[in-house]
């Protein structure tokens, strides 16, 4: 394992060196030092700019749609005129986008970003009063709207005053709201050439995303030019370390002789599927497959069809597909980078891989909207290796693990983490309260609770609101859980904590049974003896048909699990 993380930390070295093309250098912002990438663009604009050398390239697939770079570039340069001249947007105006997949989705997000504009992505999976809420709360001027989106939004949206474009729009069932209009509308009688982009500077803001919550409203992310720029430097560098440290596993991709293609299979209002596929890919001229929601039969009909050599989803996601009937009917030759974001990956999906996939190149990160995905990473050799992990920090990362009273743990210690990055939110919009309680001096409070080992690794454990503590005993629910979806049986669980008047708490699962299995209250509990200590074992265990109740993040909602399970006492 230190092998791989010592040639890991050479070829970052080596990248980041003074003079090289990805020289870290210490800057200052807003009066914080931070380790930073010295030649990082200075705006997105310079990110569109540098795209359109890409410009003849093939860069998105949708359905029979193919579009070029230069066709996403041009009509983003239309967007942004008639919000302009139509509109009358001016720098700083904040500009929703509520809609699913589609490529009209990134074009908008251009649009909007290049003409000084904040681009408010919206959560397309919430209901009429997340999606208004957003939309209020950022104080959006026009929302970019699907036909589903509208349909839920546009009364709200009309007594708010705030206009409304809408996106692929279906016949009409009635009379649309006075301040709306077709994306075709929009655009009529504007010239691209219109398209004035006003000087910006790295400070000046790009983009409000409102975090998902478990409980209480959702908060919007404040992110400026510079930060989203330094992630999407923090993307290549890594990449480009990773290959460095991984020549064996690059070689035998390379001998394949596919040009990289990636699919995207998570939304684009999240910033995995904004930052880490979308925004790098244009950078790079490469191209994307995009699906409109998930389907892991599709996904293996598009990675056969467009030989997709890239795919970044969540565990479950990649679970799904490795594990569908259809996978071995498929011809997946072309695919090696498999990457399972957002935390450690799995055990089960890890084996998964390794069993499917001839020639793997897999890795994981772990990263949040506050920090515009950046965090901690590996892929390669050292994911294999050591699957339990989320990878070891960015080259621009500082973190730290601090206990209860705010000391700094030794490694191997459980504590809470805190980031420092220049990727960093500035704060959350209108809200004061939290950004004082979660930002300190450039840190920020991630409330993940985990540690890293003697060679820097990192080890998730779980959010700092979901830990139990039983009779004094500190539980993770992400360390039950990871244990119990082990059972061949289970398609999905839930690990939380309830009351309990002589221990403090006591340890709940609600589990959902894969189709066509039957289990067992007492045989998962045995189960559960033979992989956990006594005290983790859950005390109750609820077995129900219905899939778990989640939030528009698709987060579980362990709150609803545990009102449920407290009023049937």
């Amino acid at each position: 394992m230190k092998a791989i993380k010592q040639a890991y930390d050479e070829a970052v070295s080596l990248l980041t060196g003074e003079g090289q093309a990805f020289e870290v250098a210490t800057r200052c912002f807003n009066g914080v030092e931070y380790k930073a990438f010295a030649k990082a663009p200075d705006s997105l604009q310079t990110v569109y700019q540098e795209a359109e050398q890409h410009n003849d390239k093939e860069f998105l697939v949708y359905g029979s749609e193919r579009w070029s770079v230069a066709q996403v570039l041009q009509q983003s340069k239309q967007i942004a005129a008639a919000l302009r001249v139509k509109h009358a947007v001016l720098k700083g105006d904040r500009i929703g986008i509520a809609m699913r997949n589609f490529p009209e989705w990134m074009s908008a997000f251009i649009g909007i970003t290049r003409i000084g504009a904040v681009a408010v992505p919206i959560n397309s999976w919430g209901k009429e009063k997340d999606l208004l809420f957003a939309a209020r709360d950022a104080g959006c001027k026009t929302v970019f709207c699907d036909q589903q989106r509208y349909e839920l939004m546009a009364s709200g949206l009309e007594k708010t005053g705030i206009r409304s474009v809408v996106v692929r729009p279906q016949p009409q069932t009635g009379n649309r709201q006075a301040d709306s209009e077709s994306l075709t509308q929009l655009l009529e009688a504007v010239d691209a050439a219109d398209c004035h982009e006003p000087a910006l500077d790295g400070e000046d803001l790009a983009m409000i995303m409102y975090t998902s919550g478990t409980t209480g409203k959702p908060k919007g992310a404040v992110s400026s030019h510079r930060a989203i720029c330094q992630a999407l430097m923090n993307f290549d560098c890594t990449a480009a370390a990773s290959a460095m440290a991984n020549p064996e596993l690059i070689g035998k991709m390379l001998e394949k002789g596919y040009e990289p293609v990636q699919l995207l299979a998570v939304p684009l209002f999240h910033v995995s599927g904004l930052h880490a596929i979308f925004l790098t890919a244009l950078r790079a001229g490469r191209k994307i497959v995009m699906m409109y929601k998930w389907n892991a039969e599709q996904a293996l009909q598009l990675i056969e069809q467009e030989q997709v050599t890239i795919l970044s989803a969540a565990p479950s996601m990649l679970q799904q597909l490795l594990e569908s009937p259809q996978f071995d009917k498929a011809d997946t030759r072309s695919l090696c980078s498999l990457g399972a974001g957002g935390s450690a990956t799995p055990p089960r999906v890890a084996r998964l891989i390794s069993a499917k996939l001839e020639h793997a190149y897999p890795g994981t990160g772990w990263g949040m909207t506050e920090s515009n995905s950046i965090g901690t990473a590996f892929t390669g050799q050292a994911f294999i290796d050591n699957p339990g992990s989320a990878g070891f920090c960015h080259a621009t990362v500082e973190a730290k693990v601090c206990d209860e009273h705010g000391a700094e743990c030794a490694a191997g210690e459980t504590g809470r983490i805190w980031l420092k990055t220049p990727t960093l939110v500035n704060e959350y919009w209108n809200r004061t309260d939290a950004s004082t309680k979660s930002f300190h001096e450039g840190w920020f409070d991630t409330e993940d609770i985990g540690y890293f080992d003697t060679d820097g690794y990192l080890y998730l454990a779980d959010r700092a609101k979901d830990m139990i503590i039983r009779g004094g005993e500190n539980i993770y629910p992400a360390e039950v859980e990871a244990e119990l979806a082990e059972h061949p049986a289970v398609e999905e669980l839930a690990v939380y904590g309830i009351a309990d008047q002589n221990l403090g708490e006591q340890v709940v699962v609600s589990v959902v049974p894969k189709a066509g299995h039957t289990l067992t209250d007492g045989e998962l509990r045995e189960f559960a003896q033979q992989q956990l200590a006594g005290y983790k074992v859950p005390a109750r265990i609820v077995i129900q048909t219905e899939p778990l109740p989640r939030n528009a993040a698709g987060k579980v909602l362990k709150n609803t699990l545990r009102a449920a399970v407290s009023q049937g006492e």
